[in-house]
């Protein structure tokens, strides 16, 4: 499975998708404005990374209050109603997620798909 989980108008997402190689024809590309995650999605990458669902959360969402969840399923319903509390990029390539736009992520990325 080659699927990227973005925002298509997100800057960061675009230069992390060109600097990792993503092309769109051998990638089902899912930009979470117009498609939101799906349940099994997310619970998917939870299960396949061992994340939690609060290290899956974007705390720097504009729409994000500091303690508006306390628990990790609230931070999952949370992610489920509101498509920008989800990190990203979200890169699953074969059986391997890379999760965020850090460095570390990104280069660990750049590194499997290449």
């Amino acid at each position: 499975m080659n699927k990227i989980w973005y925002l298509s108008t997100c800057d960061t997402c675009k230069r992390i998708m060109k600097e990792v190689g993503v092309q769109e024809e051998s990638w089902e590309m899912w930009d979470l404005k117009n498609n939101p995650i799906s349940l099994s999605d997310l619970e998917l990458i939870h299960k396949e990374t061992g994340i939690n669902y609060e290290e899956l959360f974007n705390k720097r969402s504009r729409k994000y209050e500091k303690n508006m969840f306390s628990s990790d399923e609230e931070f999952k319903e949370g992610i489920l109603e509101e498509y920008t509390f989800l990190k990203r990029p979200i890169i699953a390539s074969g059986n391997q997620f890379f999760v965020g736009n850090s460095k570390k992520v990104v280069e660990e990325a750049k590194m499997f798909i290449k």
